[in-house]
């Protein structure tokens, strides 16, 4: 969770209470669903962290350190925090946010050039007119742009913001795309001019601005913002320009957030906008940019070539929620409409009970509270504004008792039934690459099996389609295993130095492809068992099946007699490339076949396989249609 500091003084200032005690503030933020995680000093800190010397100057002023939800961007500033325990505290209403003015002034407009859809293709504006900035509201102003960009801007990959003073610059503004070399510039409390390349070598020694080069370093093209004049205002996501440096007397703030991702875009300017509109001229009024793309800019599934939207969007957001289906959930059934409507305004939204529906509440959520997606989010803001303290706690009607998943009873009698027969349990991962799943197996995916593993839910398909990973890290890890075969095998393979015979086995899930499912897949549970010794023992690895079948209440179809409470099983030939031609085969109960035994080839076992080089045996079979048959 992120934690917020903020100065004692500066927050008695604020909240207009008087005097603050760490016993009283600590009171307040756990009513409104915070932790004040510590008080301190920026004196103790240094104190703490380096020694006394080290300390020795600092300022002593005390700061409580608040842990705000990590959704809550809105609470990321003391502007923020004070502002919805006010409205909490019922001190103030929710403010409205608004747009200076409908329409932009012609001049005030960013062009977006069709080579920044390569690199970072959105961008969004907006300017804070006739701001009073003091040495404290400033550091707010810095604090809360790091917070946003470790936080929603995943470190300035998704999103990073550009603040500048507007009265040094002349707008139209364009945002461009060009080669480094092209791009000159001062960055931000430089000296030197230089060009793109430079930057990165002067930079790449920057304690803190190091760690965002590689998001655009081996990239032909970087993004850059120009003013009119040619003036550079940013190189995002690396570093502004000094020449409109923010300083305490800026009154105009111009504000630019360039993305990859637009919807985060918006909630990082609309943060932006919300938290310091209030130390503008007009509180709570923004003046808004438009962004204009050029009619060659490549559209997609958000923009179009020649779109011209305005910025910032500060329209509040319609949703519905149950009363009787919250007070329900909280037994809060004593309320009526019009206290649940105050309580969720206390939370900073604004609500009414519907005209024709009195079990209605018609919420305008404001940008500020992006964390507001369902009608969940509302209920949790009520049992906050109600007071968890305050919630009756009785026991539930309905008995609830807790137990085990019948396949995860299942599973480990298996396991315990394989180690009492000289088994050790591997515990291996569920991705794996590609090649180690099926050539390596020498097996293949097959499109047939994707109807298959719906209308034959019990049936072993090897083959059947994988589920891939979109962005692997590695090629170790690009689909979910379809067999656990592959990864008992590299268990084996790192420990054949041991003494012969190794039994290894594992009982867990693998997952298929299965197009009925609203995920597209389904998870399957498998048990599989190796032997690996000196010299071939397929027959052992058969004793091992009929012990496992015999323990699930089956018996081989040529020892079962009529009347037997027993089931029967059989083992039929197969044809499975990863097993030896002859020896091998399915094992099927009732027709369907559930597994596969046999000696495994000696391909898979190779170099070119899996290098284990030695004679092994396998068996894996599905564990969930036994649960229907036992």
């Amino acid at each position: 969770m992120p934690t917020v500091g903020v100065f004692k003084d500066s927050l008695e200032k604020a909240l207009g209470g008087g005097e603050l005690t760490e016993e009283s503030f600590d009171e307040l933020c756990f009513e409104f669903g915070l932790e004040l995680d510590d008080v301190t000093s920026e004196k103790a800190i240094a104190e703490k962290e380096r020694g006394t010397d080290a300390a020795a100057g600092l300022s002593d002023r005390v700061i409580f350190k608040v842990d705000v939800p990590a959704n809550r961007y809105d609470l990321l500033c003391i502007e923020g925090l004070v502002r919805a325990l006010q409205i909490f505290r019922g001190v103030i209403p929710p403010p409205q946010y608004g747009l200076s003015s409908p329409k932009p002034e012609p001049q005030m407009t960013m062009t977006v050039k069709k080579e920044t859809a390569q690199i970072r293709p959105f961008v969004v504006c907006a300017i804070l007119r006739g701001v009073t900035f003091d040495q404290d509201r400033y550091q707010s102003f810095i604090d809360l742009q790091d917070k946003l960009h470790q936080n929603i801007c995943r470190k300035r990959t998704l999103v990073a913001i550009g603040t500048h003073d507007l009265s040094t610059l002349k707008p139209p503004f364009t945002y461009e795309a060009l080669p480094p070399k092209d791009i000159l510039f001062t960055p931000l409390n430089q000296t030197e001019e230089m060009d793109g390349n430079r930057m990165m070598e002067v930079l790449s020694g920057h304690q803190q601005l190091k760690a965002y080069l590689p998001i655009i370093r081996n990239s032909p093209v970087y993004p850059v913002i120009y003013d009119s004049n040619r003036v550079v205002l940013s190189l995002p996501p690396i570093i502004n320009g000094e020449h409109s440096k923010i300083r305490l007397d800026t009154k105009d703030v111009f504000i630019e957030c360039t993305a990859t991702d637009l919807t985060k875009a918006n909630i990082v300017l609309n943060t932006m906008v919300t938290m310091f509109s209030e130390h503008c001229s007009k509180p709570f009024l923004v003046e808004p940019v438009e962004v204009v793309y050029e009619q060659d800019y490549p559209g997609n599934n958000f923009v179009k070539p020649g779109d011209r939207i305005i910025y910032p969007k500060l329209e509040p957001r319609e949703t519905t929620a149950r009363i009787p289906r919250m007070k329900s959930s909280l037994a809060l059934n004593h309320l009526s409409a019009e206290q649940v409507r105050d309580h969720i305004i206390r939370m900073g939204m604004p609500c009414e009970v519907d005209a024709k529906d009195n079990d209605l509440l018609r919420v305008q959520v404001p940008v500020t509270r992006s964390d507001i997606m369902h009608e969940c989010d509302i209920l949790e803001d009520l049992a906050i504004a109600y007071g968890y303290n305050n919630l009756d706690t009785f026991v539930p009607a309905t008995v609830a008792v807790s137990a085990e998943q019948t396949v995860n009873h299942l599973s480990d009698l298996l396991r315990q039934e394989l180690a009492m027969a000289g088994f050790t349990e591997c515990m291996n991962w569920a991705l794996v690459s590609r090649k180690e799943n099926f050539q390596q197996l020498r097996r293949e995916e097959k499109t047939e099996d994707l109807r298959r593993t719906v209308t034959q839910p019990h049936e072993y398909f090897p083959t059947a389609m994988s589920v891939a990973v979109s962005n692997p890290k590695t090629k170790e890890f690009e689909i979910v295993r379809t067999s656990i075969l592959p990864g008992i095998l590299k268990t084996l393979a790192n420990n054949k130095e041991l003494p012969p015979p190794i039994r290894l086995f594992e009982v867990g899930d693998v997952v298929l492809q299965e197009p009925t499912r609203e995920v597209g897949s389904k998870n399957v549970r498998r048990l599989c068992a190796i032997h690996a010794s000196s010299r071939s023992q397929f027959g052992l690895m058969h004793g091992v099946c009929d012990q496992i079948m015999y323990s699930l209440n089956f018996e081989p179809e040529h020892e079962h007699k009529e009347g037997s409470r027993r089931r029967s099983f059989k083992l039929v030939p197969s044809n499975d490339p990863a097993f030896f031609p002859g020896m091998q085969a399915h094992i099927v109960v009732d027709g369907v076949n559930i597994g596969i035994c046999g000696e495994l080839h000696p391909e898979v076992l190779s170099s070119k396989g899996f290098n284990v080089n030695m004679p092994t045996s396998a068996i894996e079979l599905n564990v969930e249609p036994f649960l229907d048959w036992l």
